[in-house]
């Protein structure tokens, strides 16, 4: 008690407080961490997979075939198909995917992107255009094309509508405007994204490929070319990453057909009011 002037008392507060007390046989970070990787063991001793990838990301690991042997990626590949019941394989080679088709009979093979699906994609939603400057810069596209569809995105494509006949871009504009992201692939001097960024308010992302002549460097001149775009709104991958700008316009897509069916969701209760 504390006695104050004009003989009033206030009773002093003893409240502190109090330190976080640590539960009885609580368990490291580390050990906890070292239990659920071992929960998720496939006893590959050449690969520790991420089986918690899908529900992080909406998606399941991907497996990147370049550097490990056809029987390594034929390994990984059966241990994610057996858990999330789909896999996609990219950049396989010929002898990779000669392994993966004899494992998996009814898996999608395609050398020209050098991919293989095994399993069920999910229903297709949505609607991303994949856009390439010239037929060499195929292989680029169709990997972009493969992941898409493995994600659950549908597709739309052009091909062969790059800026030395500006006019094929142009009669394609409504193909553009009716996706909800753009993937534009080109080589040489990468102008593509540029001309498309300036005719669409879509999400747009830019892949250079390493098509092209001496200059082109294996596809940095089109790299710097993108990074250097005057039209506002172009988001730069690697380059030949098909795979990267696919997933990340896999992403917009998503959210947009989400949201628009959440829209119509509200629209029909409305009305059945």
């Amino acid at each position: 008690m504390v006695r104050e002037r004009g003989g009033v008392t206030r009773r002093r507060s003893r409240r502190t407080v109090a330190a976080p007390r640590r539960k009885r046989n609580a368990e490291p970070l580390e050990a906890l961490l070292a239990r659920a990787l071992e929960r998720h063991s496939d006893g590959l001793p050449y690969a520790t997979l991420d089986h918690d990838r899908a529900r992080r990301l909406g998606a399941p690991e991907v497996v990147y075939a370049a550097g490990k042997t056809p029987e390594e990626v034929v390994g990984i590949a059966r241990r994610i198909h057996e858990r999330a019941r789909r896999c996609l394989v990219t950049r396989a080679g010929e002898r990779t995917l000669e392994a993966l088709a004899g494992a998996f009979p009814r898996g999608r093979a395609n050398p020209r992107a050098r991919t293989f699906f095994v399993g069920r994609a999910p229903r297709p939603v949505g609607r991303v255009c994949v856009v390439s400057a010239g037929t060499s810069d195929a292989p680029v596209a169709e990997e972009a094309i493969e992941t898409l569809r493995a994600l659950g995105s549908r597709v739309e494509r052009l091909v062969d509508v790059g800026v030395a006949g500006l006019h094929r871009i142009l009669l394609r504009r409504p193909a553009v405007r009716r996706a909800h992201a753009v993937v534009v692939v080109a080589g040489m001097e990468g102008a593509l994204p540029s001309v498309v960024g300036g005719l669409t308010s879509r999400p747009l992302f830019a892949v250079p490929t390493s098509v092209g002549y001496g200059t082109s460097f294996r596809g940095l001149a089109a790299l710097l070319g993108m990074l250097n775009s005057c039209s506002p709104g172009v988001a730069v991958v690697n380059i030949d990453n098909g795979f990267g700008a696919a997933f990340a316009a896999h992403r917009v897509n998503l959210l947009v057909a989400r949201a628009r069916g959440t829209r119509k969701r509200s629209a029909r209760s409305r009305s059945a009011r």
